[in-house]
């Protein structure tokens, strides 16, 4: 089916003007419950050091701090909040804390939305295919700290290679990711100057260490499936209960977000049901399923030698399933 002709069957134009609405209290209350969440978690894992219930709750910490990259990814997206600019700076606050520079994961994951699954231009796919080897390097978190990091302190260098940077976006970048390390390192003096390990302790240690539970939700969205112009076939939704709905901002929906990227998080569940009625049931699987079935295939042969116009990661049962909330 053809993606352009899906959209226009899926939503009218009063359907689509509705869905687009933003709320402030609506991003309010999802951005204060997990940013709220964090801090009731950083008191505990405080009050845990020195017992085994510290890896407990530093699970927990990590786990919640790396899922406000899906914060990040709606504030990029402008959906969150009502207002533009306390997007801009929740995008910003939270591209600091994620070591991911908000203009940059802007550009990156608009070209990943304006020509998702290709190879030359996907801004999330510009990489060389998964061997299984590089696919658990990845899964681990091993590749993709060492790509946050180098990279920010390559583009502060002023060395863009990314190809889906334009030349007159290039300064701006350079300059955020100048500010970040600046930032890094002015955290990094204060720290031993008040001889404290907080920001180890509380923010980068539980977050690199947590870091394969999230890639769970960012492999699963378009891998081992079709490089064709089709949404239904080049991205897939997540099976997902209820705690993990919130926790992802209702990224699990992925499918009905990327036909209408416009429409707030909140409102993702609707446009689903909007889409399968319309059009049928998305690409859906769980998130342990989904890595036993791709694991499995790279086991096989790597990612190259797999058809680029055909889904090769399905579920066990086969077909497509809809995407509802469990528990």
């Amino acid at each position: 089916m053809d993606a352009s002709f899906s959209r226009r069957k899926i939503l009218n134009p009063a359907e689509l003007k509705a869905l687009n609405e933003r709320s402030d209290v609506k991003g309010g209350l999802q951005m204060a419950s997990h940013l709220g969440a964090i801090l009731v978690i950083g008191v505990l894992h405080s009050q845990a050091i020195g017992s085994w219930w510290v890896l407990l709750t530093g699970l927990v910490l990590g786990v919640l701090i790396n899922f406000l990259y899906a914060a990040q990814h709606e504030l990029s997206h402008s959906t969150v909040f009502a207002t533009r600019k306390v997007n801009e700076f929740f995008g910003r606050f939270i591209g600091f804390f994620m070591i991911f520079p908000r203009d940059f994961d802007q550009i990156m994951h608009f070209a990943h939305h304006s020509h998702t699954q290709n190879w030359e231009r996907d801004g999330e796919l510009v990489r060389e295919p998964y061997t299984l080897q590089s696919y658990l390097l990845w899964l681990f978190g091993i590749t993709y700290w060492r790509n946050r990091v180098v990279g920010v302190i390559r583009r502060a260098r002023g060395v863009i290679v990314e190809p889906y940077i334009r030349i007159e976006e290039e300064s701006k970048v350079i300059f955020e990711s100048r500010m970040h390390l600046l930032g890094y390192g002015l955290i990094a003096i204060l720290a031993i100057a008040f001889q404290t390990w907080a920001p180890l302790t509380f923010w980068i240690i539980p977050m690199v260490l947590t870091k394969p539970i999230h890639q769970l939700q960012n492999t699963i969205e378009h891998l081992g499936l079709s490089h064709e112009d089709d949404i239904l076939e080049n991205t897939r939704s997540t099976r997902a209960n209820a705690l993990v709905l919130w926790l992802c901002w209702q990224m699990p929906y992925h499918t009905a977000h990327h036909t209408f990227p416009s429409v707030p998080f909140w409102k993702l569940k609707d446009l689903n049901s909007k889409l399968e009625a319309q059009a049928g049931e998305v690409h859906r699987m769980g998130w342990i399923e989904f890595q036993i079935e791709v694991i499995k295939k790279l086991s096989q042969k790597d990612e190259s030698q797999w058809p680029m116009d055909e889904v090769w990661v399905v579920p066990t049962s086969g077909g497509r399933m809809r995407l509802k909330a469990e528990g």
